[in-house]
């Protein structure tokens, strides 16, 4: 299935296609400040219909991760790393549209430990 979503502006705009059924929730420092709800998928699942380099990032503590927020709105859409030697985006889903997040199984990540 094909999903649409991005910042609350729509600087920031992307189509992500894959099956959600399940998301995650961490409990490190950010996640939990934005009250993310994380779907992980491979990089070439992700394109953006506005410019990437609309996007801003933000990198803390072992600096793995990739933080992308739009600098309009502030709003924090996706992020990005590699796992396993493979290209990630973390999709927050609560920035894709027509998604009932009622229907999703969310997995407790502890984040905060890593």
């Amino acid at each position: 299935m094909l999903y649409q979503g991005g910042c609350h502006c729509g600087h920031i705009r992307i189509e992500v296609d894959g099956d959600l059924h399940s998301v995650m929730e961490c409990n490190c420092s950010i996640c939990r400040r934005l009250g993310a709800l994380r779907w992980f998928v491979p990089r070439s699942q992700v394109r953006f219909t506005t410019p990437a380099s609309n996007l801003s990032t933000y990198q803390f503590g072992k600096k793995r991760i990739n933080h992308h927020f739009c600098n309009v709105c502030g709003c924090a859409p996706l992020g990005s790393g590699s796992h396993n030697d493979i290209e990630m985006f973390s999709i927050n889903v609560r920035c894709l549209e027509n998604v009932d997040l009622t229907t999703l199984k969310i997995k407790q990540i502890d984040g905060r430990s890593f």
